[in-house]
């Protein structure tokens, strides 16, 4: 009687996905423009930079740091106010750049000074915008996995293209601006707009953005997968306390840059 040799049924060897990823769970990807696919940032330091040596002239160069730092945390809550649609473009920037003179030591703005300071400033801001290094080979990564791709964000329609194409990213459309519905994020329907436009379900749309709060805690709350774009040293001084971690606990994709975006979202 010939032996019978029992076999073990081979197991399919399956990857374990990458920690604080999806898997399969996205047709849709939108993204925030300032700081996720241009170096805003970067942008700023060189506006700040020309203001101070123009208006700021006693202010060290060792502390242009602190006047990037305290443009982009907004202490006054002026952008904020905009966002919600309570003051307009114009003045709530006259508003921050007064209140960046009086911290630093400097003449107030006016409005009847502002013209020419927002010249220098918003001149030099235009002609410094420029894309992250992987901003277009992720957005190409998107793309060949079939997702769709648009971009949300806190500032006007028209300024935000004007942007995209200098920084040459013109084939983004964006699909919702702060003018679009009058107020921005961190309110929910501003992400379920950009899902509604880019024509997929909120359910299976991520949205990728800088800040925590405002982008990828707000847009998990309104039902979108959200992620965290923790680049570093881009935090700003109310970030720094952020628990990255914890926020991958709650469901939120947390990455470093945009080259492991298609990855993290198991594309």
């Amino acid at each position: 009687m010939a032996e019978t040799v029992e076999r073990t049924p081979a197991v399919e060897h399956v990857e374990a996905p990458v920690p604080g990823s999806v898997t399969g769970e996205v047709d849709g990807v939108l993204l925030d423009v300032d700081d996720t696919l241009v170096d805003t940032k970067g942008a700023f330091a060189k506006a700040l930079t020309a203001v101070a040596v123009e208006h700021l002239p006693h202010v060290p160069a060792d502390r242009y740091p602190e006047l990037l730092a305290h443009w982009r945390s907004d202490p006054g809550g002026y952008y904020r106010r905009y966002t919600r649609g309570e003051t307009d473009a114009l003045t709530q920037r006259r508003l921050r750049a007064d209140l960046l003179h009086r911290t630093f030591g400097g003449e107030p703005v006016t409005e009847d000074s502002f013209a020419d300071w927002d010249a220098l400033f918003w001149g030099t801001f235009e002609r410094s915008w420029a894309a992250f290094d992987d901003s277009a080979a992720a957005l190409d990564a998107l793309r060949s996995a079939g997702v769709a791709v648009g971009v949300v964000t806190n500032a006007a329609t028209e300024l935000q293209e004007r942007k995209l194409r200098a920084a040459g990213l013109a084939d983004v459309p964006v699909l919702v601006g702060v003018d679009t519905l009058g107020y921005g994020k961190p309110h929910p329907d501003v992400f379920v707009e950009g899902a509604r436009r880019l024509g997929t379900a909120v359910s299976r749309t991520a949205y990728v953005g800088d800040e925590p709060t405002t982008d990828a805690r707000a847009a998990h709350d309104a039902g979108l997968t959200g992620v965290w774009l923790d680049r570093p040293g881009a935090r700003r001084d109310d970030e720094h306390h952020v628990d990255a971690d914890a926020l991958r606990a709650d469901g939120i994709v947390v990455l470093p840059g945009l080259a492991g975006l298609a990855v993290a979202l198991g594309l």
